[in-house]
C-alpha cells in the first residue's frame, strides 16, 4: 500500500514540475498564500481575542485578550528563531528537523517552497503555531499569573508544537506512516485541547466557575472573524491557488454551517432554548472538525463531519465537563480537543481519492487509514499531556501558576495589568 503523508510535505516535495526543470514562482499561488497568511493572522488578532474576550467575565476581559495577544507575539518570535527549522528542516530520525535554518539562515527572497517564496511559507506556518498557543489560553483564564503564561508560551511552542508539527507535516514519523492532517486536526486542535485540559486540571477550579460572558455580541463578531479567517487556514493549506483549495474552502463552509445548526437543535432539545452562544460554539466545533479533512473529503463527508461535530462536543461541554468536574473555562478541550479527535478519525473514514489522491479512507477501500489516524491521535495526546505537565511544573517552580484568591476575586484586569475593560 502506498504510504501517504499530509498534503503540505507532499506538495512541497513533489509538485508536478517537468523533469529537469527547477521550481518556478507562481504569482497566483503567491497571491493566494499572502492572502491566506493574513486571514490566519486575523483569526488570532482580532478574531480569537474578541471571541475569548467576550466570553470572559467583565473583570477579566483585558487579561484574556492579553493572553491571546502575547501568544501570537511569542510564537511569531520563536518560530523565526528556531521553530521553523526544527519543524520543517531536514528530518532527523523522524523526530525533529535539523537546525540548518536557525534565524532563517539560507532563506532569502530567492528561496522557494514549491511555487511560493519560502519566506511566505515561513510566515504562513508561523501563524498556525501562534493560534494553536493562543487557543490554549481559553482553558487557563481568570486564574493564571500573566508571568506564568509568558513562560509557558515559550516552552510549549518549543517543546510541544514544534515537534508535533514536524511529525505530521515535516516528514516526521507520523507523516511516514501516512497520517492525514490537511490543516491541523492533530497539530493544532488536539494539541491545544489536551494542553488546555491538562492545564485546567493542574491549575484547579476557579472561585467562580460560572461562564458569564461579558459581551455576547463580541463573541458573535469573533466567531464571524474566525469563520472568515478559517478559509485561509484550511484552503490555504493547499499551498496553491487551485481546485484543491476550492474544495477545502467549500468543505469548511458547509461543515461549519451544519455544525452550528446541529448544535443549536440539540441544545434546543436538551436545554429547552437555542442560544446565540450555542450557535457560535457549534460553528467553532464544525470549523475544528473539518480542519484535518478539508482537503481530503467530498461535500457529503464534510456534511457528516459537521453533523457529528455539532452533537458530540455539545454533550462534552454540557454534560461531560460537569460530571467530571474539571474547570476548562472556555471549553478548549470540549470543543477543540473533542472535535479535533472527531475530525482526525473521520478523515480516515471519508478521505476520497477523487478529491485528493494523497488520501484514501475506509469507504474507498483502505480501512487501515482509520487505524493510522487513531494512532496519530493517541501519540499526540500522550506526548502533549506528558510534556504539558512537565512545562507547567517548571513554570510553577519559577513563577508560580495561580494568582492569589484576592486577586482572582478582584479580577485579573486590575491585578495583572492595572486596567479595566469597562468603566462600570
Amino acid at each position: 500500500m502506498r504510504r501517504v503523508a499530509s498534503i503540505i510535505p507532499l506538495l512541497l516535495s513533489s509538485l508536478a514540475f517537468a523533469e529537469g526543470q527547477a521550481p518556478k514562482l507562481d504569482t497566483g499561488d503567491t497571491a493566494w498564500m499572502l492572502t491566506s497568511t493574513a486571514l490566519v493572522m486575523l483569526m488570532s488578532l482580532p478574531g480569537l481575542a474578541i471571541f475569548y474576550g467576550g466570553l470572559a467575565k467583565a473583570k477579566d476581559t483585558l487579561n484574556t485578550i492579553a493572553m491571546v495577544f502575547t501568544a501570537y507575539a511569542i510564537a511569531s518570535v520563536v518560530w523565526v528563531i528556531y521553530g521553523y527549522t526544527l519543524a520543517f528542516g531536514t528530518d532527523i530520525g523522524g523526530i525533529i528537523g535539523s537546525p540548518e535554518k536557525l534565524f532563517l539562515s539560507g532563506v532569502d527572497v530567492k528561496s522557494l517552497q514549491g511555487t511560493i517564496p519560502e519566506l511566505l511559507f515561513v510566515a504562513f506556518q508561523g501563524t498556525f503555531a501562534a493560534i494553536t498557543l493562543a487557543l490554549i489560553s481559553g482553558s487557563y483564564i481568570e486564574r493564571m499569573k500573566f508571568s506564568a503564561w509568558l513562560l509557558f508560551s515559550i516552552l510549549w511552542v518549543s517543546f510541544v508544537y514544534v515537534p508535533v508539527a514536524h511529525w505530521v507535516w515535516g516528514n516526521g514519523f507520523l507523516a511516514k506512516l501516512g497520517a492525514l492532517d490537511f490543516a491541523g486536526g492533530t497539530v493544532v486542535h488536539i494539541n491545544a485541547g489536551i494542553a488546555g485540559l491538562v492545564g485546567a486540571l493542574i491549575l484547579g477550579r476557579r472561585k467562580d466557575t460560572a461562564l458569564i460572558p461579558s459581551n455576547l455580541p463580541m463573541v458573535v463578531i469573533g466567531t464571524g472573524l474566525l469563520w472568515f479567517g478559517w478559509f485561509g487556514f484550511n484552503a490555504g493549506s493547499a499551498v496553491a491557488s487551485n481546485a484543491l483549495a476550492s474544495a477545502a474552502l467549500l468543505n469548511t463552509n458547509i461543515a461549519t454551517a451544519v455544525a452550528a445548526l446541529s448544535w443549536m437543535f440539540v441544545e434546543w432539545l436538551h436545554a429547552k432554548k437555542p442560544t446565540v452562544l450555542g450557535l457560535a460554539s457549534g460553528a467553532i466545533a464544525g470549523l475544528v472538525a473539518i480542519t484535518p479533512a478539508a482537503g481530503f473529503v467530498n461535500v457529503i463527508g464534510a456534511i457528516i463531519i459537521g453533523l457529528v461535530a455539532g452533537v458530540v462536543p455539545y454533550f462534552a461541554v454540557a454534560v461531560l465537563k460537569h460530571k467530571l468536574g474539571y474547570d476548562d473555562a472556555l471549553d478548549v478541550f470540549g470543543i477543540h480537543g473533542v472535535a479535533g479527535i472527531i475530525g482526525a478519525v473521520l478523515t480516515g473514514v471519508f478521505a476520497d481519492p477523487s478529491i485528493n489522491e494523497a488520501g484514501k479512507g475506509l469507504l474507498y477501500g483502505n480501512p487501515g487509514q482509520v487505524l493510522i489516524q487513531i494512532l496519530s491521535v493517541v501519540v499526540t495526546i500522550v506526548y502533549d499531556a506528558i510534556a504539558t505537565i512537565v512545562i507547567l511544573i517548571v513554570a510553577k517552580a519559577l513563577t508560580g501558576l495561580r494568582v492569589s484568591p484576592e486577586e482572582e476575586i478582584a479580577g485579573l484586569d486590575n491585578s495583572q495589568h492595572r486596567e479595566k475593560a469597562y468603566n462600570l
